[in-house]
């Protein structure tokens, strides 16, 4: 007799460690979450963005698989988006502070 998913779910949770395996999976998992997956959650095309952000299309290219970028090139792409961008450091203390920038 099969299973269902959430039998199984709940009995891969009860291992001891299970919780904590699960949330670095996720971390790990929306670390590797790229601008070109951001966009095409938004349900917009390459094209689409060039013409909202002033640009062509290889230049978006170029920003979504750039391995650095300045900070306003970030938050310009975001924000034609509709999304905001947040910044926040971590110190040595391990307290988490929002980092300000000014536009």
């Amino acid at each position: 007799m099969a299973k269902s998913f959430k039998i199984l779910q709940e009995q891969v949770m009860a291992r001891p460690g299970a919780k904590e395996r699960q949330d670095k999976l996720r971390q790990e998992t929306l670390a590797e979450y790229g601008l070109y997956q951001l966009r095409a959650d938004a349900g917009v095309t390459q094209i689409q963005l060039a013409e909202r952000l002033g640009i062509t299309q290889p230049a978006v290219s170029k920003i979504e698989h750039a391995e650095d970028m300045r900070i306003s090139t970030l938050r310009t792409y975001l924000e034609s988006l509709g999304s905001v961008l947040h910044l926040e450091v971590e110190l040595p203390s391990g307290a988490r502070l929002p980092l300000l920038l000014t536009s």
